[in-house]
Parts: C-alpha cells; sequence; structure tokens
C-alpha cells in the first residue's frame, strides 16, 4: 500500500507540477521540446507501470466491500466510458499535441466535440469513479481515485496551456464546447449531430468494450459480470 499511494503521489504529481505549471516551460527550455517530450512520456510510462505493479501487490483492505448490485450498472457506465474514450482519442481535436490546425478550420468543433472538448478524458472519470464505487477496497481508492483526480484536474490544465499559446483561435473554438460533457448543446452553443461521431469509430468503441468484457477475469482475474 506504501508503494501505491508513491506511485499514485508520483504519477498525478509529474502532471499537476511539471506539466501543469511554469516547471515545464523551464525543462523545456533546458531540453528542448523533443527532448522534455521524450522525458516526460518515459516518465509518465514508469508511474503507469510502477501503478499497476504496486496495485497487484496490494492486499485487500475492504472498506465498503464489492457492491455486487451495482454490476449492471457499471456495464453500462463502462459503455459510455468507452464511447468516450475512444471516439475521443480517434478525433481529431485541438486539445491534442498536433491537432491545432483543427482550430483554423470554419468549423472547428465537429463530431464527439460538440459533446465535450475533452472527450477521453471523461471516458476516465467515468471509468475510474465506477471502478472506485465498484470495488470498494482501499488499494482500488487509491489508484482509480488519483486516476480520475488526474482527469478532472487535466481539462482545466490543457485549456489554459492552449488559451496561453493560440488566443483567439482558442477562444473561437471554446466558445462553441463545453468541458463537462452536453453543456454547449444544453446551453445552445452547439448541437448534436450524431452522424458526425463516425460509424466506424462507435464500432470500435463496442469492439473494445465487448474485447475488454471478454478477457477481463483473464487479464485482472474479476469478472466484471453479475454473479
Amino acid at each position: 500500500m506504501v508503494s501505491l499511494g508513491c506511485a499514485a503521489v508520483f504519477f498525478v504529481g509529474i502532471h499537476v507540477v511539471i506539466s501543469g505549471t511554469g516547471v515545464r516551460r523551464v525543462l523545456a527550455a533546458r531540453l528542448g521540446e523533443a527532448g522534455f517530450q521524450g522525458a516526460f512520456s518515459l516518465a509518465s510510462l514508469g508511474g503507469i507501470v510502477w501503478l499497476c505493479m504496486a496495485y497487484g501487490r496490494a492486499p485487500t483492505i475492504e472498506i465498503w466491500g464489492p457492491l455486487d448490485g451495482f454490476r449492471p450498472v457499471a456495464l453500462g457506465l463502462m459503455l459510455v466510458a468507452a464511447l468516450l474514450a475512444v471516439i475521443g482519442l480517434t478525433t481529431p481535436s485541438p486539445t491534442a499535441a498536433g491537432g491545432e490546425r483543427q482550430l483554423d478550420a470554419d468549423e472547428p468543433a465537429t463530431g464527439i466535440l460538440r459533446i465535450s472538448r475533452h472527450p477521453f478524458l471523461w471516458g476516465v472519470v467515468i471509468w475510474a469513479s465506477t471502478h472506485v464505487v465498484l470495488n470498494g477496497d482501499a488499494a482500488s481508492l487509491v489508484l482509480f481515485s488519483a486516476l480520475l483526480a488526474l482527469a478532472l484536474v487535466g481539462p482545466r490544465s490543457i485549456d489554459a496551456k492552449r488559451r496561453a499559446r493560440f488566443g483567439d483561435k482558442w477562444d473561437r473554438f471554446a466558445s462553441v464546447t463545453s468541458n463537462v460533457p452536453f453543456a454547449a448543446i444544453v446551453a445552445g452553443k452547439n448541437q448534436l449531430r450524431v452522424g458526425e461521431l463516425g460509424a466506424w469509430r462507435i464500432a470500435l468503441a463496442i469492439a473494445v468494450y465487448v474485447g475488454v468484457l471478454g478477457a477481463h477475469a483473464w487479464l485482472f482475474g474479476a469478472s466484471p459480470f453479475p454473479l
């Protein structure tokens, strides 16, 4: 548990303290942008490996215990998480590295970006919070709460960096989108167009969802299905 806690602090810390503050500019100036990105990617990968290994070795300390009655709800929430994450990752976005050319488009927010400008992170929010509630043990609380916190803090940091870099172009994009899913649509700033999501992206998300469910017991040692 000590190792897991340290891994969680390390992983969240490098994103919040290094990537999300002026420390990034200092390191990028010394290492170069490519050097910084390479070092940060290695540190992030190391943090994920450390988290997974520590979580696998952590003892089972029940807090409220597994909520088996929540499993049917969790299955539905995981489908939503898969759709947001997979469609988000496969949709060109100004919030992603190299996606800034989208800011020059006549309509910069299309597809899943009409729902949220950070769909992948909201997929992580749903995935992590569901696992916290469902598992009910100390190790899961540490692991998934750390990932949940990072996914909730991440959008504000990304938005601030993009606004500082792209100025009016970013403001134009942000004015018709929202961080919170569907908020821009509810406010009348955008509209839902399901056809823009892409049938292949939806199919891929469902395939990932089904594949993870089928392999869940083998990969993680626990069945996701109701008992």
